[in-house]
């Protein structure tokens, strides 16, 4: 990996990592609820380098090798309360970053794509900084309602376990999440153990993820900021996900101007491979426009 590093200001630091010709259209890639860059697998990023894209993935603040924030975990009856200390960042500020890292890298108007947390960061940002993207495509997101993208009850026990401490033990336990959030019958178990290894062996801040949480949280229903974006977008949602399900993605199309919804049939939560020329496609095909326009 070609780590480098990128100060975006505000005291915060983004690792990041770029594929392709920087003489291609940019393309950020977003990634979600205590995933780090490599969540974003380098066969997903090379096969957009071969749609003509020059391709960012990076850590978001409190992931991998960016900038962690000390200080208290928020605890489960803040997160369920939602109340949170003053200091307790929002889904604002890390779009903020991604704003930053754009602007420090030279990348903006980028097309941007996000993935679940990094869904609605890509919302956030296209709704603040709307000259720093060229298009969005929000993947398996939400709006921040409470009535609509919620997980499915049986998943809690799962998600509020801990993750154990020893290598191996980790691995387990990833495998065991994504195959209960993931694609029924389309799991990856070689990727997400490599993918799950990486992240255990580059950062572990298990702390990290309930502070990322939080920040959506706190951040409240965003539908109403949703209706400020003006950038092309598209958003995609499996039909099988169990973590934010079909409704929040439904949400999230009507929330935005003129956005279009593909629903990809028996993807759940999760990336895996059997979709990946279907994503890659409607990637590629919604930036089109947006590229003429600028040509023109």
């Amino acid at each position: 990996m070609d780590e480098r590093f990128c100060d975006v200001g505000r005291g915060v630091t983004l690792c990041y990592e770029s594929f392709g010709d920087p003489a291609d259209p940019p393309l950020l890639l977003v990634m979600g609820l205590g995933m780090q860059m490599v969540g974003w697998h380098e066969d997903f990023c090379a096969q957009l380098v071969g749609r003509g894209f020059h391709v960012a993935r990076f850590d978001n603040r409190d992931s991998g090798r960016s900038t962690h924030f000390p200080g208290p975990t928020p605890t489960t009856r803040q997160l369920f309360a939602r109340r949170f200390s003053p200091g307790q960042y929002k889904l604002a500020d890390m779009a903020e970053d991604a704003a930053g890292l754009l602007r420090e890298l030279d990348l903006a108007p980028a097309h941007v794509v996000g993935a679940s947390m990094g869904g609605m960061i890509g919302q956030t940002l296209a709704a603040r900084h709307g000259d720093s993207v060229r298009s969005l495509v929000s993947i398996m997101s939400n709006t921040g309602s409470r009535f609509s993208g919620q997980p499915a009850v049986s998943l809690y026990r799962a998600l509020l376990t801990p993750a154990p401490q020893e290598r191996e033990a980790f691995l387990d336990h990833v495998e065991r999440v994504f195959t209960l959030i993931g694609s029924p019958g389309r799991a990856d178990v070689e990727d997400l153990r490599e993918i799950a290894a990486l992240s255990y062996d580059r950062a572990r801040d298990p702390a990290a993820t309930v502070r990322q949480l939080a920040a959506i949280l706190a951040s409240g229903n965003r539908t109403r900021e949703l209706r400020r974006i003006t950038a092309p977008t598209l958003v995609v949602h499996g039909s099988k996900d169990r973590l934010v399900r079909p409704s929040g993605g439904q949400a999230t199309a009507r929330a935005i101007p003129k956005a279009r919804l593909l629903t990809i049939d028996g993807m759940g939560h999760d990336l895996p491979r059997a979709f990946w020329p279907r994503i890659v496609d409607a990637i590629a095909e919604h930036a089109q426009p947006s590229q003429r326009a600028v040509a023109v």
